[in-house]
Protein backbone atom coordinates (compact mmCIF):
# COMPACT_ATOMS: atom_id res chain seq x y z
CA UNK A 1 0.00 0.00 0.00
CA UNK A 2 1.28 3.58 -1.13
CA UNK A 3 1.35 6.48 0.53
CA UNK A 4 -1.45 7.77 -1.61
CA UNK A 5 -3.99 4.57 -0.89
CA UNK A 6 -2.98 5.20 3.14
CA UNK A 7 -3.99 8.95 3.50
CA UNK A 8 -7.27 7.84 1.38
CA UNK A 9 -8.00 5.19 3.78
CA UNK A 10 -7.43 7.23 6.79
CA UNK A 11 -10.18 10.20 5.22
CA UNK A 12 -12.36 7.24 4.55
CA UNK A 13 -12.87 6.40 8.06
CA UNK A 14 -14.94 7.53 10.23
CA UNK A 15 -14.81 9.63 13.41
CA UNK A 16 -16.85 8.08 15.62
CA UNK A 17 -16.59 9.89 18.96
CA UNK A 18 -16.74 12.78 17.31
CA UNK A 19 -20.05 12.20 15.96
CA UNK A 20 -23.57 13.98 17.45
CA UNK A 21 -25.48 11.90 20.72
CA UNK A 22 -28.54 12.40 20.97
CA UNK A 23 -29.47 11.90 24.77
CA UNK A 24 -28.89 15.19 25.28
CA UNK A 25 -26.42 14.49 28.71
CA UNK A 26 -23.42 16.23 29.52
CA UNK A 27 -19.86 14.65 30.70
CA UNK A 28 -18.19 16.31 33.62
CA UNK A 29 -15.27 14.27 33.34
CA UNK A 30 -13.79 11.87 30.62
CA UNK A 31 -10.25 11.11 29.92
CA UNK A 32 -7.60 8.66 30.90
CA UNK A 33 -6.17 8.11 34.66
CA UNK A 34 -3.22 6.27 35.86
CA UNK A 35 -0.61 6.39 33.09
CA UNK A 36 2.93 7.08 34.20
CA UNK A 37 5.59 8.84 32.52
CA UNK A 38 8.79 10.51 33.00
CA UNK A 39 8.62 13.93 34.66
CA UNK A 40 11.56 16.90 35.34
CA UNK A 41 11.70 18.69 38.35
CA UNK A 42 13.57 21.77 39.21
CA UNK A 43 14.71 22.48 42.38
CA UNK A 44 15.80 25.70 44.02
CA UNK A 45 19.39 25.49 43.53
CA UNK A 46 18.61 25.05 39.72
CA UNK A 47 19.81 21.34 39.82
CA UNK A 48 17.54 18.63 38.00
CA UNK A 49 15.58 15.96 39.91
CA UNK A 50 14.03 13.13 37.46
CA UNK A 51 11.22 11.13 38.85
CA UNK A 52 7.95 9.15 37.24
CA UNK A 53 4.25 10.51 37.52
CA UNK A 54 0.99 8.86 37.55
CA UNK A 55 -1.04 10.94 35.66
CA UNK A 56 -5.13 11.43 35.24
CA UNK A 57 -6.13 13.58 32.71
CA UNK A 58 -10.37 14.67 31.81
CA UNK A 59 -12.22 17.25 30.40
CA UNK A 60 -15.97 18.11 30.19
CA UNK A 61 -17.51 16.90 27.43
CA UNK A 62 -21.03 18.58 25.89
CA UNK A 63 -24.47 16.75 26.00
CA UNK A 64 -24.23 16.41 21.67
CA UNK A 65 -21.12 14.98 21.63
CA UNK A 66 -20.30 11.09 21.68
CA UNK A 67 -17.20 10.56 22.75
CA UNK A 68 -13.42 12.62 23.57
CA UNK A 69 -10.13 11.91 21.76
CA UNK A 70 -8.39 10.29 24.03
CA UNK A 71 -5.01 9.70 22.40
CA UNK A 72 -4.70 13.51 22.23
CA UNK A 73 -4.01 12.92 26.13
CA UNK A 74 -0.92 10.35 25.45
CA UNK A 75 -0.33 12.38 22.35
CA UNK A 76 0.36 15.54 24.85
CA UNK A 77 2.86 14.02 27.60
CA UNK A 78 4.62 12.15 24.64
CA UNK A 79 5.08 15.65 22.76
CA UNK A 80 6.52 17.77 25.16
CA UNK A 81 9.05 17.90 28.47
CA UNK A 82 7.10 17.50 31.09
CA UNK A 83 8.58 19.78 33.23
CA UNK A 84 7.03 20.03 37.15
CA UNK A 85 6.36 23.86 37.85
CA UNK A 86 3.57 26.13 37.82
CA UNK A 87 4.11 27.60 34.59
CA UNK A 88 4.53 24.33 32.92
CA UNK A 89 1.89 22.71 34.78
CA UNK A 90 -0.50 25.56 33.59
CA UNK A 91 0.35 25.53 30.30
CA UNK A 92 -0.51 22.01 30.15
CA UNK A 93 -3.81 22.64 31.69
CA UNK A 94 -4.75 25.01 29.04
CA UNK A 95 -3.07 23.31 26.36
CA UNK A 96 -5.05 20.25 26.97
CA UNK A 97 -8.45 22.39 27.28
CA UNK A 98 -7.52 23.59 23.70
CA UNK A 99 -6.51 20.88 21.83
CA UNK A 100 -9.97 18.59 23.18
CA UNK A 101 -11.89 21.93 22.21
CA UNK A 102 -13.42 21.62 26.07
CA UNK A 103 -14.89 24.07 28.28
CA UNK A 104 -13.78 22.03 31.55
CA UNK A 105 -10.42 20.49 32.02
CA UNK A 106 -8.33 18.65 34.86
CA UNK A 107 -4.95 17.30 35.52
CA UNK A 108 -3.70 15.30 38.63
CA UNK A 109 -0.51 14.26 38.72
CA UNK A 110 1.00 12.33 41.37
CA UNK A 111 5.05 11.94 41.58
CA UNK A 112 7.88 10.80 44.58
CA UNK A 113 10.51 13.44 45.26
CA UNK A 114 13.25 12.67 46.74
CA UNK A 115 15.90 14.92 48.84
CA UNK A 116 19.31 15.08 49.61
CA UNK A 117 19.42 14.56 53.78
CA UNK A 118 22.72 15.33 56.21
CA UNK A 119 22.37 13.11 59.69
CA UNK A 120 22.50 15.50 62.42
CA UNK A 121 25.51 14.23 63.80
CA UNK A 122 27.40 12.33 61.84
CA UNK A 123 26.73 13.97 58.25
CA UNK A 124 25.91 10.96 56.59
CA UNK A 125 24.21 11.45 53.21
CA UNK A 126 20.91 10.12 52.47
CA UNK A 127 17.84 10.30 50.12
CA UNK A 128 14.50 11.11 51.58
CA UNK A 129 11.43 10.45 49.60
CA UNK A 130 8.06 12.91 50.05
CA UNK A 131 5.00 11.84 48.09
CA UNK A 132 3.75 14.97 45.79
CA UNK A 133 0.23 15.48 44.78
CA UNK A 134 -0.12 18.12 42.09
CA UNK A 135 -3.89 18.91 40.83
CA UNK A 136 -5.14 21.59 38.18
CA UNK A 137 -8.35 22.49 36.88
CA UNK A 138 -9.72 25.24 33.81
CA UNK A 139 -13.69 25.63 34.82
CA UNK A 140 -15.49 28.43 33.11
CA UNK A 141 -11.94 30.01 31.70
CA UNK A 142 -11.18 30.13 35.39
CA UNK A 143 -7.73 28.55 36.36
CA UNK A 144 -6.58 27.03 39.43
CA UNK A 145 -3.75 24.61 40.91
CA UNK A 146 -3.35 22.96 44.35
CA UNK A 147 0.03 21.40 45.46
CA UNK A 148 -0.11 18.87 48.01
CA UNK A 149 2.35 17.21 49.93
CA UNK A 150 3.11 14.42 52.43
CA UNK A 151 5.65 14.89 54.64
CA UNK A 152 6.78 12.47 57.52
CA UNK A 153 7.89 13.24 60.63
CA UNK A 154 8.26 12.10 64.92
CA UNK A 155 5.64 13.31 66.90
CA UNK A 156 5.74 12.66 70.82
CA UNK A 157 3.13 12.84 73.35
CA UNK A 158 3.01 15.29 76.01
CA UNK A 159 0.72 13.67 78.02
CA UNK A 160 2.99 10.29 77.86
CA UNK A 161 5.85 12.46 78.83
CA UNK A 162 4.08 14.48 81.75
CA UNK A 163 2.88 11.76 83.62
CA UNK A 164 5.54 9.00 83.07
CA UNK A 165 8.76 8.53 85.41
CA UNK A 166 10.67 7.65 82.68
CA UNK A 167 10.05 7.70 78.80
CA UNK A 168 6.58 8.44 76.61
CA UNK A 169 5.15 7.19 73.76
CA UNK A 170 6.58 8.55 70.42
CA UNK A 171 5.41 7.84 66.47
CA UNK A 172 5.90 8.22 62.93
CA UNK A 173 3.17 10.79 61.62
CA UNK A 174 2.27 11.67 58.68
CA UNK A 175 1.79 15.94 57.66
CA UNK A 176 -0.18 16.65 54.32
CA UNK A 177 -0.61 19.59 52.99
CA UNK A 178 -2.16 21.49 49.99
CA UNK A 179 -1.48 25.11 49.04
CA UNK A 180 -2.28 27.46 46.63
CA UNK A 181 0.50 29.82 45.86
CA UNK A 182 0.58 33.61 44.57
CA UNK A 183 4.45 33.28 44.02
CA UNK A 184 7.01 30.66 43.17
CA UNK A 185 6.75 28.34 46.51
CA UNK A 186 9.85 25.53 45.86
CA UNK A 187 9.23 21.91 47.40
CA UNK A 188 12.17 22.25 49.42
CA UNK A 189 10.89 25.23 50.87
CA UNK A 190 7.72 23.94 51.49
CA UNK A 191 9.09 20.14 53.19
CA UNK A 192 11.42 22.10 55.82
CA UNK A 193 8.70 24.56 56.93
CA UNK A 194 6.73 21.65 57.73
CA UNK A 195 9.12 19.24 59.03
CA UNK A 196 10.51 22.52 61.55
CA UNK A 197 7.07 22.37 63.35
CA UNK A 198 7.50 18.39 64.51
CA UNK A 199 9.05 16.70 67.35
CA UNK A 200 11.85 15.95 65.23
CA UNK A 201 11.88 14.91 61.06
CA UNK A 202 12.77 11.51 59.71
CA UNK A 203 15.94 10.58 58.06
CA UNK A 204 16.30 7.80 55.58
CA UNK A 205 20.42 6.38 56.94
CA UNK A 206 20.73 7.51 60.86
CA UNK A 207 23.97 6.18 62.80
CA UNK A 208 23.85 5.67 66.98
CA UNK A 209 24.64 9.15 67.52
CA UNK A 210 22.16 10.44 65.37
CA UNK A 211 19.51 8.31 66.91
CA UNK A 212 20.23 9.61 70.45
CA UNK A 213 20.44 13.01 69.06
CA UNK A 214 16.97 12.92 67.31
CA UNK A 215 15.45 11.05 70.11
CA UNK A 216 16.25 13.30 72.61
CA UNK A 217 15.16 16.12 70.07
CA UNK A 218 11.85 14.81 70.32
CA UNK A 219 11.89 14.77 73.97
CA UNK A 220 12.57 17.86 74.56
CA UNK A 221 9.83 19.22 71.72
CA UNK A 222 6.90 17.05 72.60
CA UNK A 223 3.76 17.76 70.62
CA UNK A 224 -0.05 16.96 70.19
CA UNK A 225 -1.66 16.10 66.73
CA UNK A 226 -3.27 19.41 67.69
CA UNK A 227 -0.09 21.28 68.28
CA UNK A 228 1.01 19.95 65.15
CA UNK A 229 -1.71 21.52 62.55
CA UNK A 230 -1.82 24.72 64.66
CA UNK A 231 1.96 25.03 64.20
CA UNK A 232 1.77 24.46 60.55
CA UNK A 233 -1.23 26.70 59.82
CA UNK A 234 0.59 29.20 61.68
CA UNK A 235 3.94 29.06 59.88
CA UNK A 236 1.65 29.24 56.56
CA UNK A 237 -0.58 32.26 57.95
CA UNK A 238 3.03 34.14 57.89
CA UNK A 239 3.86 32.85 54.38
CA UNK A 240 3.18 35.68 51.98
CA UNK A 241 3.34 33.14 49.18
CA UNK A 242 0.87 31.05 50.02
CA UNK A 243 -3.43 32.34 49.54
CA UNK A 244 -4.98 29.23 50.71
CA UNK A 245 -3.90 26.34 52.29
CA UNK A 246 -5.05 23.00 54.28
CA UNK A 247 -3.51 20.74 56.87
CA UNK A 248 -3.82 17.33 57.60
CA UNK A 249 -1.86 15.24 60.37
CA UNK A 250 -2.17 12.01 61.31
CA UNK A 251 -0.07 10.34 64.19
CA UNK A 252 0.16 6.72 63.92
CA UNK A 253 -0.24 5.36 67.49
CA UNK A 254 2.72 3.55 69.22
CA UNK A 255 0.36 2.70 72.15
CA UNK A 256 -3.57 2.51 70.36
CA UNK A 257 -4.94 0.42 67.16
CA UNK A 258 -6.02 3.41 65.93
CA UNK A 259 -4.48 6.53 64.46
CA UNK A 260 -5.16 10.76 65.58
CA UNK A 261 -5.24 13.09 63.23
CA UNK A 262 -6.45 16.93 63.17
CA UNK A 263 -7.41 19.16 60.38
CA UNK A 264 -6.85 23.04 59.85
CA UNK A 265 -8.06 24.93 56.63
CA UNK A 266 -7.97 28.40 55.52
CA UNK A 267 -8.42 30.53 52.57
CA UNK A 268 -6.44 34.21 53.40
CA UNK A 269 -7.75 35.74 50.74
CA UNK A 270 -11.22 35.77 52.41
Amino acid sequence: MNKATSNLDNARMEDVQGSLDTREIPINRVGIKDISHPITVVNRDGSQSHSVATFSMSVSLPHDQKGTHMSRFIEMLNETETVVSAKHFHRLLQDMVKRLEAENGYIEMQFPYFVDKTAPVSGVSSKMDYQVNLMGQIENGHLDSTLEITVPVKSLCPCSKKISEYGAHNQRSHITVGVNCNSKLWLNELIKSVEAQASAELFAILKRPDEKFITEQAYNNPKFVEDVVRDVANEFDNNDKIARYYVHAENFESIHNHSAFAVIEHDKTL
